[in-house]
């Protein structure tokens, strides 16, 4: 393993700004794992954290196939991370909306190219991503319907699901259409939470991305048992809306199965505490997204069936 530095902004009167990463095995560049890239994403820190341990057991064994390199970036916004913000700390901006990058650009605009001339000619690139709503999810890998990547390697990852998503205006300055521009196959893995750590679902990550690597020959693992995946569109994704706001309680899990009219969740009245709503499955199906706050707003997709 080599502790490398991919990108470095001097400080004045501080630390300076440092991406760090981890480099296995030697030759070809084959995968890039990139971690968080906002300031809350500590899930998604730790199950780099994990596969950094893991591949470095590997590699003492001998177990990843030679003229294989593998890169690991944990994380790519220690500032935000160090001081709990979501995005950058100055202007708020998000550095996964600022791909390709830009030398010459805004503080962010220079981090995100930095980042990707160092990732950009990998094979495969996995980007371990949250949503853009606090809430928690079934693992899943999601691709873009319109992009280099296929259906075929997703399968790969052995998850619950696979979620081909509609490629949006957005998408062309974020870390995952970049890379695909530049002939990487690209794949965002979703695991159950963001801002704190769920180990059993980190655990199912770092499986999936073993897993993953066993099958394209990229390392000696061992793993008995059948993976089955359900591949899905996001537009099957069945929002269940809140009428009122309040406090939000949910009386099921995410990964339940439920029946059509099963009670989802109560929206509370803050003051007085009577129920002013029930949300009920609008069928039968499993809950793939939760709410995870404790307060929403009216008119908001607390809940997604799949």
């Amino acid at each position: 393993m080599e502790k490398i530095i991919i990108y470095e902004i001097k400080g004045l009167y501080r630390d300076s700004f440092r991406i760090t990463g981890f480099e296995f095995g030697m030759g070809q560049k084959s995968l890039c794992i990139v971690g968080s890239m906002r300031g809350n994403e500590v899930q998604q820190l730790y199950c780099c954290s994990q596969l950094v341990k893991k591949f470095r057991q590997l590699e003492e064994e001998g177990r990843i196939s030679p003229n294989v390199k593998i890169l690991i970036i944990p994380c790519c916004n220690p500032y935000s991370m160090n001081t709990q913000k979501r995005f950058w700390t100055i202007d708020n901006t998000d550095i996964n909306r600022m791909f390709p990058g830009y030398d010459l650009g805004e503080t962010t605009q220079r981090i995100a190219n930095g980042i990707f001339s160092q990732i950009k000619d990998y094979d495969y690139g996995i980007q371990f991503t949250s949503f853009y709503m606090p809430g928690e999810f079934v693992p899943h890998v999601r691709l873009m319907d319109e992009g280099y990547s296929d259906i075929k390697t997703a399968l790969k990852f052995g998850l619950p699901f696979v979620v081909k998503r509609t490629v949006r205006p957005y998408d062309t300055a974020t870390l995952n259409y970049n890379w695909q521009v530049w002939d990487t196959k690209a794949y965002s893995i979703y695991t159950s939470t963001t801002s704190r750590i769920d180990k059993k679902s980190a655990g199912q990550a770092v499986l999936s991305i073993l897993r993953f690597c066993k099958s394209l020959g990229f390392v000696k693992y061992h793993e008995k048992g059948e993976h089955l995946t359900k591949v899905i569109s996001d537009k099957e994704l069945i929002s269940v809306r809140t009428a009122k706001p309040g406090i939000f309680e949910p009386l099921v899990k995410v990964g339940e199965s439920v029946d059509e009219g099963t009670p989802l969740a109560d929206i509370i009245n803050p003051y007085d505490g009577s129920v002013m709503e029930t949300l009920y499955a609008p069928r039968d199906g499993t809950l793939f997204f939760m709410h995870s706050d404790p307060i929403t707003y009216a008119e908001t997709a607390v809940i997604k069936m799949v």
